[in-house]
């Protein structure tokens, strides 16, 4: 029996994130008899997916950590791994700051395909972001092929010229649809283990990361519980609207991440920590979306959010910061608004907006190319071929 090609996909970490989360949906839905993928992190730490990677029969490989003192040590790295391991068809890149160092490498090595694949449009603050940018100069003409999830993470990493001269490949962040279907049955299951069954529950699902801006949603959560405390004036003729915006408001946050304590301080000097659920990782994503009333996703910058993607499917309103790129807005359900503004027109804008019929959206969604079952044979076929239809 013929070996199945093998693609070297290279990250961080196999933790749970956001690029991680897509690549192994696409790992799931291949046929891994025709095609194999194996994984470059940097970090000697377990992650997250690694189990299951292992079980499908991927291999781990580890380098250090790119550090700038490192340079040359990590380079050396890069270069020993390369030199030991000829096997891959494509290395995929989706660390896009050092990808102009171990692109190069491993096409000199003789990968036959090097991809480097954008997934943000930002970068950290300060000295970090500032030497991401520097790493950056240059990758459009270091690699053979250039992937982006969305058209400003395109610009932001290849620059506006690759861009504009339809250099780059947009791949969309799919995901499994059929998980995130609306269900009834399981939004009350859910709902009853977390105790919130009474309760209007708002939803965050990203890392506890500056780009998230946690912050502000907690200050956009704490004008809509105060805009929901204030009792109705018995004069006033909006009394039955001023009742129904007297919800008792949850805000369940799903992720971990460096900033969560600095958030979870936040919530305590607000007065909301009692109405904030920090519930972490986990597996079942998915059924935490069915808990949910509202989507809230005020971040800094994005590629394109899978978790955006995910809440529409499950038929969530969707209020979103205009930084967000335009591709992830394919429902009605989305609706976009400036983190400048005051986060309490925010939540007027939820309490305005928070009463819907809610059912699934799959099909928009796969209509728009976000279905992982359709894009897993598109991606095989170009795995085999190299070539791009």
């Amino acid at each position: 029996m013929e070996e199945p090609i093998r693609v070297l996909h290279v990250l961080g970490t196999t933790q749970l994130g956001g690029a991680e989360s897509r690549i192994m949906d696409l790992y799931r839905h291949i046929d891994r008899d025709r095609v194999q993928f194996d994984f470059l992190v940097h970090t000697d730490r377990s992650g997250y997916f690694d189990e299951e990677i292992l079980r499908m029969g991927g291999r781990i490989f580890r380098i250090p950590r790119f550090r700038m003192y490192n340079y040359v040590s990590y380079r050396k790295a890069v270069k020993d791994f390369f030199k030991e391991h000829h096997e891959f068809r494509m290395v995929q890149g989706h660390i896009t700051s050092t990808a102009g160092i171990y692109l190069p490498i491993a096409k000199k090595s003789g990968v036959p395909v090097t991809i480097a694949h954008a997934r943000s449009a930002g970068v950290d603050q300060g000295a970090k972001g500032a030497l991401t940018r520097l790493l950056r100069r240059n990758l459009s003409r270091r690699t053979d092929m250039m992937f982006t999830c969305s058209g400003i993470a395109g610009i932001s990493v290849f620059g506006e010229k690759a861009v504009r001269e339809k250099r780059t490949v947009f791949i969309p962040n799919a995901i499994d649809c059929s998980a995130f279907d609306y269900n009834e049955e399981k939004r009350q299951k859910m709902r009853e283990e977390l105790q919130i069954t009474d309760q209007y529950v708002i939803g965050h699902v990203g890392r506890f990361h500056y780009a998230k801006n946690h912050e502000y949603l907690l200050e956009v959560f704490a004008a809509l519980v105060k805009a929901g405390s204030k009792a109705p004036d018995p004069a006033d003729q909006e009394d039955e609207k001023k009742s129904e915006n007297q919800a008792d408001y949850v805000l369940l946050l799903l992720g971990e991440g460096e900033r969560m304590e600095s958030v979870r301080e936040q919530a305590k000097s607000l007065q909301i920590l009692d109405k904030v659920i920090f519930a972490g990782n986990q597996r079942n994503v998915c059924d935490y979306y069915q808990a949910m009333d509202y989507f809230v996703y005020p971040s800094r910058f994005e590629g394109l959010p899978g978790t955006v993607v995910e809440a529409q499917v499950s038929g969530l309103r969707c209020l979103i910061s205009d930084s967000i790129c335009e591709e992830v807005a394919v429902t009605e359900l989305v609706h976009k608004m400036s983190i400048g503004q005051d986060p309490a027109r925010w939540a007027e804008y939820i309490l305005e907006t928070k009463r819907y019929e809610r059912r699934t959206h799959r099909r928009e969604m796969a209509r728009a190319g976000f279905d992982v079952k359709d894009q897993a044979e598109t991606m095989m076929r170009f795995y085999e071929t190299g070539k791009w239809e």
